[in-house]
């Protein structure tokens, strides 16, 4: 199990390696519009799974929804404290 701020820190070191099979590394290269696009697409999935999929359904797409935010944090040069500071 990952927790929020661990993710982060392995996405940035993936993009940091440029490893090539990365998924993080292509959907960066795709750009902050198709990652913009991503996260829509997986909002609406959460809202989806929470109306009518159940409670396990909901935390996976969830979880999804939180990787596509962490890749665009990266693609805009983001921190996490540049996030946390207007919780």
């Amino acid at each position: 199990m990952k927790r929020f701020e661990e993710l982060f820190l392995e996405l940035k070191s993936k993009v940091a390696s440029g490893d090539p099979n990365s998924g993080t590394v292509k959907e960066l290269e795709k750009g902050k519009h198709f990652i913009g696009k991503k996260v829509i697409e997986e909002a609406g999935e959460v809202w989806i799974a929470a109306e009518y999929e159940g409670r396990e359904k909901t935390a996976e797409e969830i979880s999804q929804l939180l990787y596509h935010l962490q890749v665009m944090m990266i693609a805009n040069d983001l921190e996490l404290e540049d996030v946390y500071k207007y919780l």
